[in-house]
């Protein structure tokens, strides 16, 4: 099968793709709102075992948070000027 060009207008090229930081972004932070959630209610359940599994869960989710959001930064530092960064640059 043979491969398609690229889209117009679609960021990233072989030698310099796309990242995918602004998805894991949303993923942690999914995982974030959703384990704290289901950790209150494991509390309120008086599920305890459950409860501190998903805060650990939700600890990672955190840190990860601010490690995008630090590769992102940088990421940002290097690029030219007048790039344009998506919605939740």
């Amino acid at each position: 099968m043979a491969a398609k060009s690229q889209p117009r207008g679609a960021k990233g090229t072989v030698g310099h793709p796309y990242s995918a930081l602004n998805l894991r972004l949303g993923l942690a932070l999914f995982g974030l709102v959703i384990c704290v959630g289901l950790g209150v209610l494991a509390i309120r359940a008086h599920l305890v075992v459950l409860a501190v599994v998903l805060g650990i869960l939700a600890l990672a989710a955190a840190v990860d948070l601010v490690v995008v959001q630090r590769r992102r930064a940088a990421r940002r530092r290097e690029e030219p000027p007048g790039t344009k960064h998506s919605i939740f640059e």
